[in-house]
């Protein structure tokens, strides 16, 4: 039912967009420096469809509305990686005007290669800003330099989703909350698929690639979990060697050890879409995957397990995108109306709708604007009561390659049991070290 529900509510939308905008011409037919239009602007959305979607229905909006200021929507070009792209689109002056994919991990690039302009030098930034969340979570993303060079939009807090069936055939009704909990738990699973009940089951699956990014859904939320809401780097110096992070090691290398997880990778299969996986760590987007192909999926959601003993709040990384305006637009005065224009709160509602994305803002189940919204779909409401225990990475030089180096020694203590953890952490840190030495 809810799954109909959300579809007739986005036809419905489109259906009044459409009628509105009848006659209108499309924005990608105007060019800039039309005299008949006025100023064209180029906005890059992410490139997946449920964004797209998004950014399509605000677009014509806006261009409905501002026949003087005219919007030109272009998905962000594929490439390896949105950073890859964005940094070699600032060094051939091909950048947008606005992009609101900006991973904050890579900020610290953009800005030293000159390609972003700061926003607080525009008059209302603060008073926009403070109306939408409080100062506090606003300064998290300033920049080491005191600018703000980014608009906080959207975060997708990792948590973990399970699968309640798999943990009542195993005689819970609980989730794990701890790691001694997730290992009891993993275990039982584990010895029921051994006994011939059932067949191919496993506490939970990561894509075990030494890939940079895959850390950010096992490794970095643990560690930010484990540690209270600590992130790798302290005043610019990498942080890692410290028992949070050796918590975390070992746990995985039990995992690992104990079999409860699988050391292979099925491309292109989600075992725990399937019903073979108890446990997943994800945000928000992925339940809109399960309602679409498992409707009847028994699912929870909880918190990152945390270490034995572990009290107060439990953290998460946040997953954050970011909007920007970069430093080659001609009009930074009308990109600057427009990015206010996309974090309005009605804005920040379809994008709750179309994508189950979290807006980066302090009202969420207080406004009564989201309330029908979260009435229909109450498992996001873990994920906008998780967001303000969230963080996001540290604005470091080359932190795709720190976290390809965090990786490596993932790899080899965590999943194949060569190193202990405190030495992979030493080794981590020296090739950290090495990284940031080089690339100076």
């Amino acid at each position: 039912m809810t799954i109909d529900i959300k579809r007739i509510y986005c036809a419905v939308i489109t259906i009044v967009l459409l009628l509105v905008l009848s006659g209108c011409n499309d924005s990608q037919e105007f060019e800039a420096g039309d005299t008949n239009r006025g100023v064209t602007l180029t906005y890059w959305p992410a490139p997946n469809p449920q964004e797209i979607e998004l950014a399509d229905s605000l677009v014509r909006y806006w261009n409905d509305r501002n026949p003087h200021i005219q919007v030109r929507m272009q998905p962000i070009p594929v490439g390896q990686s949105t950073e890859e792209v964005l940094l070699a689109a600032i060094a051939a002056g091909t950048t947008p005007d606005v992009c609101s994919n900006i991973w904050p991990g890579g900020l610290h690039d953009y800005i030293d290669a000159g390609g972003l302009i700061p926003l607080d030098r525009f008059d209302d930034f603060f008073t926009v800003l403070d109306e939408r969340m409080p100062r506090d979570i606003l300064d998290a993303f300033r920049s080491a330099e005191g600018h703000y060079y980014q608009v906080p939009w959207k975060t997708n807090p990792v948590m973990m989703l399970y699968n309640k069936d798999i943990l009542r055939i195993a005689g819970y009704t609980d989730p794990p909350a701890t790691y001694s909990e997730y290992i009891e738990i993993g275990k039982a699973i584990r010895d029921i698929d051994r006994s011939g009940s059932r067949h191919g089951l496993w506490m939970g699956q990561r894509d075990i690639r030494p890939i940079w990014w895959q850390r950010l859904f096992d490794f970095y939320p643990f560690y930010i979990a484990a540690s209270g809401g600590r992130t790798l780097f302290q005043d610019g110096e990498i942080d890692i060697v410290n028992e949070y992070a050796e918590k975390v090691l070992d746990f995985f290398q039990q995992v690992y050890k104990e079999q409860l997880f699988p050391r292979t990778f099925t491309h292109g299969r989600d075992l725990f879409l399937q019903g073979n996986v108890a446990t997943n760590f994800a945000g928000s987007w992925q339940i809109a995957t399960i309602r679409r192909y498992a409707p009847d999926f028994a699912l929870g959601i909880a918190p990152i397990p945390v270490p034995d003993g572990y009290e107060g709040p439990v953290y998460t990384y946040g997953d954050y995108k970011n909007i920007s305006i970069f430093s080659t637009t001609r009009y930074p005065e009308e990109a600057w109306e427009f990015v206010k224009f996309l974090i309005e709160a009605r804005h920040d509602l379809l994008l709750l709708e179309i994508t189950d994305q979290i807006p980066v803002r302090d009202d969420l189940l207080r406004n009564e604007l989201f309330a029908e919204y979260f009435e229909r779909n109450p498992e996001i409401i873990h994920f906008a009561e998780q967001a303000p225990y969230t963080r996001g990475v540290d604005e470091i030089f080359d932190l795709q390659e720190i976290f390809d180096a965090i990786s490596q020694e993932y790899e080899a203590s965590a999943i194949y049991n060569r190193k202990e953890p405190l030495q992979a952490l030493r080794d981590a840190e020296r090739r950290i070290q090495l990284i940031k030495a080089w690339n100076r």
